[in-house]
Formats: C-alpha cells, sequence, structure tokens
C-alpha cells in the first residue's frame, strides 16, 4: 500500500478548502513556459497550514482538550498555531534559539507557546516528543505524517487545476513533506511529469539518501534557508520520494538570493530563502527545461522573512 494515495489528497483538498487560501499562479514574460504557484500568500505566509489544519482537524473531543505539541524552525510553527486556534485546542511549539524573530512572534500572535532550543547542540525530534509526552499532547511533526503530507499535496493538485498539465514540477525540499505530496498529486493524473526537487547545497540530505538508497544523516546545515535546515528526509516521505520523484539538484545560498531579488525586483513579491529556493535552480540552469512549449510549475513555498533580513540579504555588499 502506498502511505498518501490522490485520494486522500483530493480528500484534504475538500477538508481544508474553507479555510486554507487558494493562492494565485504568477507569470512572467521573462520565462513564458514557468508557473509559479505562490504559497507566499497562504496563510501563515507558507504552505505549512495545508497540512497542519488536515491534521489537526481530525483531533478527537479527547484530543482537542489535551492539545497539541510540535517542532520547526518557524513556518510549521505558524501553521500549528493557527490550526490548533481555529479548532479549538492550545498548542505548545519547540523553535530553535536562531530561528527568525518574525516567524517566533508570530507563532506566539496566533496563540501558541514556544520552548526554545538550541538547534546545533540538541535533537529537536526528541525534545519534541519528550515535550509532547510530558504534557500529555498530541505531536504534530513537520512532514513525516500521513495526512500532513496528503495536506501540502493540494498544493500540486491546485497548481494542475490553474494551469493545466506541467511536464515538469519544481519544488523545495526539507523534510520531503511538500514534494511527496505534490509527486503524489501530479503523478496520480500526469504520469509523464518530471518532479524534481531542490535543496541547498549545504544540506543535500535527500540527494545523498537517494544516492545510497537509505536515509542518512547530516549535520545541521549553515545555509540561510531555515525552512530547509533538516539533518534527514522523513521515514514516510523518503519511501514516496524514492518510488516518485524524478531528480534531487542543489543551489547555493548565493543562487538563492538571486531568486529572491529576481521575485521582488521583476515580480514585486518577497519569498524567503526556503521559498525561493525551487526558483533558484531554474534561474541557475539546473533544471532540464522541456522543449517548445512544455509547461514548468515551480513552488514558491513561502514568504515569512522579516525587512531588515530581507535587506541584508539582497542588497549588495561594498567590497
Amino acid at each position: 500500500m502506498p502511505v498518501i494515495s490522490i485520494d486522500d489528497v483530493v480528500d484534504a483538498a475538500a477538508r481544508i478548502a474553507d479555510h486554507a487560501h487558494r493562492t494565485p499562479v504568477l507569470r512572467t514574460r521573462s520565462m513564458p513556459t514557468v508557473v509559479l504557484k505562490a504559497e507566499c500568500f497562504q496563510r501563515t505566509g507558507s504552505f505549512k497550514f495545508r497540512g497542519a489544519f488536515n491534521r489537526i482537524s481530525r483531533l478527537t473531543a479527547a484530543e482537542r482538550d489535551r492539545g497539541v505539541a510540535a517542532f520547526s524552525s518557524g513556518n510549521h510553527a505558524q501553521a500549528v498555531a493557527l490550526a490548533a486556534r481555529e479548532v479549538g485546542t492550545t498548542a505548545v511549539i519547540l523553535m530553535p534559539e536562531d530561528a527568525p524573530a518574525n516567524k517566533v512572534a508570530a507563532t506566539r500572535g496566533y496563540g501558541a507557546e514556544v520552548v526554545l532550543y538550541d538547534r546545533y547542540a540538541q535533537d529537536r525530534d526528541a525534545l519534541g516528543r519528550a515535550l509532547a509526552d510530558e504534557q500529555g499532547r498530541v505531536l504534530v511533526p513537520p512532514f513525516d505524517d500521513a495526512l500532513i503530507m496528503a495536506g501540502q499535496g493540494t498544493v500540486a493538485l491546485e497548481l494542475v487545476a490553474q494551469a493545466g498539465p506541467l511536464d515538469v514540477l519544481v519544488v523545495p525540499v526539507g523534510g520531503g513533506g511538500l514534494i511527496s505530496g505534490c509527486a503524489t498529486a501530479v503523478k496520480a493524473t500526469h504520469s509523464s511529469t518530471r518532479v524534481i526537487g531542490v535543496e541547498p547545497a549545504a544540506g543535500d540530505d535527500v540527494k545523498q539518501s537517494l544516492a545510497l538508497g537509505r536515509r542518512v544523516v547530516i549535520p545541521v546545515p549553515r545555509t540561510i534557508a531555515d525552512g530547509q535546515q533538516t539533518t534527514s528526509p522523513g521515514e514516510l516521505t523518503f519511501a514516496v520520494i524514492e518510488e516518485l520523484v524524478d531528480e534531487i539538484v542543489v543551489v547555493t545560498d548565493a543562487q538563492i538570493v538571486a531568486a529572491m531579488t529576481f521575485m521582488f525586483e521583476r515580480m514585486k513579491t518577497v519569498v524567503e530563502p526556503s521559498g525561493a529556493c525551487a526558483l533558484a535552480a531554474v534561474l541557475a540552469g539546473a533544471i532540464e527545461m522541456p522543449m517548445g512549449e512544455g509547461s514548468v510549475g515551480v513552488v514558491l513555498s513561502g514568504g515569512n522573512i522579516g525587512a531588515r533580513r530581507f535587506a541584508s540579504l539582497v542588497s549588495p555588499r561594498e567590497d
């Protein structure tokens, strides 16, 4: 049996329809065959709300009384906090001490309690599970959960409905929840679509895992793409990636900044580093583009970045 099916993604789409935004598709004349799925305009500023709401909305009454716990560098944290508030439960979120301040503030603003930890010296999975156990809460993982994966897959389901069949779908990869859900959605109806994942070069755990045929664990990546500072793909997500994802490519932090700059200057849209990662691969020529009129879908996964950090990244540096 597959980890998730197209039916799971369709079911998730129906469940989140009255809560998540149907985000727009953006186009630019400089890349006429490329369509950009702008999840930076999603509630909480990233695709993560889709999976979090799909998971948390299915809690039983007893589970809602107990509340939920999660661990995240920021986007999943905000999504869980808002989803928990909307279904009438409480949330405690474990976040790294160096998480962007705007993401921590937003998570608290949605009503969650935030507990900080050192991502370079402590194991977030172990800490998060211990926190959930100690407080009797339901753990909502960031990616390695079938309901989370199905919810994230609604990104691709919408994109195909808006733009038509795709020859290539390019998706940023962290733990694998987004790409496993999206690959499930597009391959079920258009099996010829090439699904390509993009990781920061400093955090290529999925690329390494595919090359070795097993999940590897790497040190916490030193990259500006904080949403992709994962150390290993999930067990469930990796099973789907092995089966359905055609290729994983990597981009440098400089290429990510170039994509952020492109979106700001050409499209008047702000995306965070992880959100620009897939586009960075297209702009850098790391993706083999289809011939002729073939279409390429690119997921802009999030836009949660503060003004000061955005300016510091995209501003030219003086020698």
